[in-house]
């Protein structure tokens, strides 16, 4: 069997693998993308081998986003709730309701841009300010825009991603204004006075026809249709209605998702005051390391400065044990020679 064609692994296994890769930071991909791609190859999987070698390596801000959305999942998809509806509250509403979801959407992504910078902190790869911005633009993209949502929520953003433009409270008032034109509201202005009078002629009119044509028919007169200008109004108040559903949507969204940002934060400044108390027990306890360490040099010089003089003082009494020894042998002979001479003497 050629190699082109050995069955591959399928999806779940390269997916896995995609996975492990876009979790890593930027300066470990590209080793560990060769390594699972050689893998793959040794396996006599070309068609993934080729998968993994076209994964390409996220920026460093892209890697925070990702990181946000795996180290986060609960918020993210809070946050992916709240882009849904806020693309279809944009859709429709008012300025000033725009404005307000807009100071909210701020608000939230300034929130998150944050814990995404904590989190890379964390991971050993603080961002720097540019980087930081680059993941606001792409958590702004991920509420503006469902394919960079639908990107953000697989975890495999390569780099920053920009959102639509007209994206705003004050855009989307204007796209409102375009949309019905001078002429649009001149109509809506006059239409309901000049029908007004119309459509009361024409309920005379027809109450006036109605005996007539019941004396020669016998039959009731059928109903009448609602004129244009009901059926506008109609149409109207079911589109207000719907603006005001999406707004209340859109809303709640916001109003969770705040709730949750300021959990973040209370979070967050609890973390960053156990860090800060942990940064002084270390300091501390590296005081105290430091003291200990000084003593045990000072004892460790104690110890070696003792074991010499030990040492010196046992050469120097074996050297007299010797040297007494060697008195003792002397002296003993000496009194053997002076033993002799006496007798000799004698």
């Amino acid at each position: 069997m050629r190699r082109e064609d050995v069955p591959d692994g399928g999806d779940g296994e390269v997916e896995a693998v995609l996975d492990e890769l876009y979790a890593l930071p930027p300066s470990d991909f590209v080793a560990r993308r060769e390594e699972r791609a050689a893998a793959a190859r040794t396996a006599r999987r070309a068609g993934d081998a080729r998968r993994i070698h076209a994964a390409r390596r996220p920026t460093l801000a892209a890697w925070a986003a990702n990181l946000l959305r795996h180290s986060r999942p609960d918020e993210a998809e809070r946050f992916l709730e709240l882009g849904r509806a806020l693309r279809e509250a944009y859709a429709g509403l008012d300025p000033g309701a725009l404005k307000e979801l807009s100071a909210q959407r701020r608000r939230i992504v300034s929130e998150l841009s944050r814990q995404a910078a904590l989190l890379a902190r964390e991971a050993g790869h603080p961002l720097s300010g540019s980087a930081q911005r680059d993941v606001e633009t792409t958590l702004r993209a991920v509420l503006a825009d469902p394919e960079a949502a639908r990107l953000w929520d697989t975890g495999r953003t390569e780099t920053a991603l920009t959102p639509p433009t007209g994206f705003g409270a004050e855009t989307a008032g204007a796209k409102a204004r375009a949309r019905a034109g001078p002429r649009a509201e001149t109509a809506g202005t006059r239409t309901p006075a000049r029908e007004a009078p119309r459509a009361k002629r024409t309920g005379a009119q027809a109450t006036a026809r109605e005996p007539a044509h019941a004396e020669t028919s016998g039959a009731p007169a059928p109903p009448r249709k609602p004129s244009a200008t009901a059926r506008r109004q109609d149409e109207l108040a079911e589109r207000r209605a719907e603006r005001r559903k999406r707004l209340e949507r859109a809303r709640e969204a916001a109003r969770t998702a705040e709730a949750r940002v300021r959990e973040l934060r209370t979070e967050h400044d609890e973390a960053d005051a156990s860090l800060e108390r942990a940064r002084e027990r270390r300091r501390k306890a590296g005081e105290r390391v430091s003291a200990a360490e000084e003593r045990l040099r000072e004892a460790r010089t104690e110890w070696e400065r003792a074991d010499r003089e030990q040492r010196e003082a046992g050469e120097r009494h074996r050297t007299a044990a010797h040297a007494l020894a060697r008195a003792e042998r002397e002296a003993k002979a000496a009194d053997r020679e002076a033993e002799k001479a006496a007798k000799a003497v004698r």
